[in-house]
């Protein structure tokens, strides 16, 4: 009995302590949660944004030209077969087979026309041999016909005049005959070289679509045209293209091979914060697949122009940052997170961001963890913290929300709310101006 109560203590006390450390661990988060350190050093201006590794310069792998062939219709032509993405290719090496069914039906259909074509001519070549043997013929026989009515006409001279006079009129319509059946000749001759001259055109026309056919169809197995490491081309929604998928006549990459010696990390920055970004600014880089990693670059190129991804409204601009160096563990593709640097401050004060609080009167405060409402001086922030001009010391301990009771907090910095009016006026003065300017030259 004595041993069931002695354990049955052990356990209890145990429980309580258990109990009183997770309190402990609570009150802790509870307490750093709650409030916040002034700080003081360096102080960056950044704009932050994920991305994907993309190659600077890299190989397209291309589709035969469809819209660069005589006669042959441009359409889009699906992809049967395709390398796996990741692989590596030697110059050569099979890459992909694109979908013949459609091109070969269109060929047989060529190819057949082209058989019935030249049936085609050898019957108007024997239809012109028989039709000009025939008139051939025919003239021979009127020329005897004509020899025979002048020597009827010849030996009618002693004969009565109507006897004389019916032997002309026969040998003139003899002759009559003989030269229609000479024009006659020539008008087969003429319409039987333009019959078969028309015909060996189209077949000469059927022929080259044929051969072009041939051509392209010999073009669907779709090699490497260097060695490199296989990525597949993603169109404009960003999607990639894969077995079963077409390819556009107009954009005919169908996989491309990256020189991963030089790598860029593309991104999206909004418009609020494009105005920021330049040519040149440092960044830095961390990449998912590699968190122990961090990379450094600078901004490469800056879009002129915004554009609106799929799924949403606001408006970005693309980014290119290059990335220092070479690293070829990095691949295309891979999620990148980008640091914009915009501006450095040394030896700043600042604190977070929730730690700065305004009424209705707009004049930003803070509150001490000695239960003072101090006004600040607000200077340039980031995404998590905000610089303090004036009104901090650094080690000050700030409450991260507004706390109960604030209306017992005493104020403190009364002497910086007319610094903070004045700039406030002069802001607004500025932006006044601005907009005057912009009205002025008709822009408004």
């Amino acid at each position: 009995m004595k041993k069931t109560i002695i354990i049955t203590g052990i356990v209890v006390a145990s429980a309580f302590l258990a109990l009183f450390v997770f309190n402990k661990i609570i009150n802790r988060r509870d307490t750093v949660n709650l409030f916040a350190e002034v700080s003081e050093g360096r102080f960056e201006i950044a704009v932050t944004s994920t991305g994907e590794l993309v190659a600077e310069n890299s190989v397209d792998i291309i589709a035969p030209g469809l819209t660069m062939r005589r006669d042959i219709r441009a359409s889009n032509v699906k992809i049967q077969d395709l390398l796996n993405e990741g692989t590596e290719v030697e110059k050569g090496d099979w890459v992909a087979t694109l979908d013949r069914t459609e091109f070969n039906n269109t060929l047989k259909d060529e190819q057949e026309r082209v058989a019935n074509l030249h049936i085609d001519l050898e019957m108007a070549l024997l239809d012109t041999a028989l039709t000009l043997s025939n008139f051939r013929d025919q003239i021979n026989n009127q020329i005897h016909t004509v020899e025979e009515a002048k020597i009827t006409l010849r030996n009618s001279k002693y004969e009565p005049p109507t006897t004389i006079r019916q032997a002309e009129i026969n040998y003139d319509k003899a002759q009559r005959v003989l030269e229609q059946l000479r024009r006659s000749y020539t008008l087969a001759e003429a319409q039987s070289e333009v019959k078969i001259r028309n015909i060996k055109t189209r077949i000469n026309r059927f022929e080259r679509r044929v051969k072009d056919y041939e051509e392209v169809l010999e073009g669907f197995v779709i090699t490497a045209p260097s060695s490199g490491m296989i990525i597949y081309k993603k169109d404009r929604l960003g999607n990639k293209r894969k077995v079963g998928g077409n390819i556009n006549p107009m954009d005919r990459v169908v996989a491309t091979l990256p020189d991963l010696s030089s790598m860029l990390s593309k991104v999206y920055v909004s418009e609020i914060d494009i105005s920021k970004v330049k040519s040149g600014l440092p960044v830095n880089i961390t990449v998912d697949a590699f968190p122990d990693k961090s990379y450094i670059g600078s901004v490469f190129t800056v879009a002129n122009i915004g554009e609106k991804l799929p799924n949403s409204d606001s408006k970005v601009f693309e980014v290119m940052i290059k990335i220092d160096g070479s690293d070829y563990s990095l691949r295309p593709s891979m999620t990148t997170n980008n640091k914009i640097v915009i501006n450095v401050l040394e030896n700043v004060t600042y604190i977070p961001n929730e730690c700065i609080h305004t009424g209705v009167d707009s004049i930003p405060v803070v509150y001490t963890k000695n239960r003072l409402k101090q006004v600040v001086v607000p200077g340039v922030s980031n995404d998590k913290e905000i610089v303090i001009e004036e009104g901090l010391e650094p080690g000050t301990v700030l409450y991260r929300e507004i706390p109960e009771g604030v209306d017992k907090f005493r104020l403190a910095g009364e002497e910086l709310i007319e610094i903070i009016k004045d700039r406030e006026r002069i802001l607004s003065e500025g932006d006044r101006l601005e907009t005057k300017e912009l009205s002025n030259a008709g822009l408004l």
